[in-house]
């Protein structure tokens, strides 16, 4: 059974590997045989979906091993705003000169 094992040890970085496991294989048998093991804090998943450590796996599934976040979207994009002021952020910030406000 041919199965592929991505992780991500840092930002912009992706590490993939295809393995040959056997039938009955679980996530936490592939897991092992990549030498991997999931970081406090972080999750397993099976094609973007979470994922048991238990859960048996099929013919070319795909495990992600994803490390947690370490700051919440919802903040960094409210501090990404407070840095470039209402007038450079957002849907009308680059208008054409001389067209009407709001287009």
């Amino acid at each position: 059974m041919r199965v592929t094992v991505c992780h991500s040890p840092g930002p912009r970085e992706v590490v993939e590997r295809t393995l040959d496991l056997p039938e009955g294989a679980t996530v936490a048998d592939a897991l092992r045989a990549c030498a991997l093991e999931v970081p406090a804090g972080g999750e397993v998943g099976l094609w973007g979906r979470r994922a048991s450590l238990q859960q048996a796996l099929r013919e070319r599934d795909r495990v992600e091993v994803v490390r947690p976040l370490r700051v919440d979207p919802k903040v960094a994009r409210r501090e990404r705003f407070s840095r470039q002021g209402a007038r450079t952020a957002g849907l009308f910030a680059s208008r054409r000169p001389g067209a009407k406000p709001g287009y």
